[in-house]
């Protein structure tokens, strides 16, 4: 099931945030969103799982505009992992993953012997087989995401989104976390900070700056130094990767890029149109 984002429009107290962006997850890959701080990257997540209308534009998911789907269609194509995850759950980890099932549901109805068999897998498939019982609130930082990402799981989605999954995770959690991710193999859209971490996980990314998409493509192909310069604003190098043989963004800490403007950035956003996307 793939993901087509066409000419995405979001707007916040009359402010336009998102302009123009044509963006697309093929069936099976993981496509990255990455950007600097405030760019888009959410806003245009939060339009894919319905918690933000945009003001013009279409996501489609396998061809269908994900607006026009009843909440529990939609629910069951699209799952997500965003930013903004509540408060403790005064829940077990158990009945945290459970209300991933709510999608297949009647109103009021309780969990038959299917949804507790979802449950148990999911649980297993991200290594909290054993913590079901657990009050979540007493889990640790990687164990909760663990546990949210179960419980999107449990959804059945045919589409992940996750947004900032790594956030607040030390090393090894986020290695963890992105390789559930990427051992789904099913349709995901994921916005990432760590550009190394991108250029590892992902098989396509989106590049946005000041709510365009200003580069699309392999991670090879996106992560050159100049566009490290003109949109992050960082001298670095891509070599490749001792281990893995990906690109590896060695960044220079010690001062920012010469500034350059953003003509060249805003030059190549116009070029980027849905054709240049497959």
């Amino acid at each position: 099931m793939n993901i087509d984002i066409e000419g995405l429009n979001v707007s916040y107290a009359r402010r336009t945030v998102v302009s123009g962006v044509h963006l697309i997850a093929a069936e099976g890959e993981v496509a990255g969103l990455v950007g600097p701080n405030g760019s888009g990257k959410s806003s245009v997540l939060r339009t894919v799982y319905r918690h933000l209308r945009p003001v013009a534009g279409r996501v489609r998911v396998a061809g269908r505009d994900i607006w026009e789907l009843t909440p529990a269609e939609a629910a069951r194509k699209v799952a997500a992992l965003p930013q903004e995850r509540g408060g403790d759950f005064e829940l077990t980890v158990r009945e945290v993953v459970a209300m991933g099932r709510t999608p297949y549901k009647r109103l009021f109805a309780g969990d038959d012997d299917n949804d507790r068999a979802k449950v148990a897998a999911v649980l297993e498939q991200v290594g909290m087989a054993q913590a079901g019982g657990r009050s979540f609130s007493a889990l640790s930082g990687g164990e909760r995401q663990r546990v949210l990402l179960a419980r999107a799981l449990a959804q059945d989605p045919e589409v992940l989104v996750l947004d900032e999954p790594t956030n607040h995770l030390d090393v090894l959690h986020q290695v963890e976390l992105l390789a559930l991710l990427r051992a789904q193999r099913r349709t995901a859209l994921v916005s990432l900070h760590d550009l190394n971490a991108a250029a590892s996980v992902c098989d396509r990314l989106h590049v946005l700056h000041q709510g365009r998409v200003v580069a699309s493509g392999p991670p090879r192909e996106v992560l050159t130094p100049e566009l490290l310069a003109e949109v992050f604003g960082v001298r670095a190098a891509v070599v490749e990767h001792p281990l893995t043989g990906d690109p590896l963004i060695a960044i220079d800490h010690r001062a920012p890029a010469d500034p350059k403007g953003t003509a060249a950035v805003t030059e190549a956003a116009a070029s980027v149109a849905p054709a240049g996307l497959t």
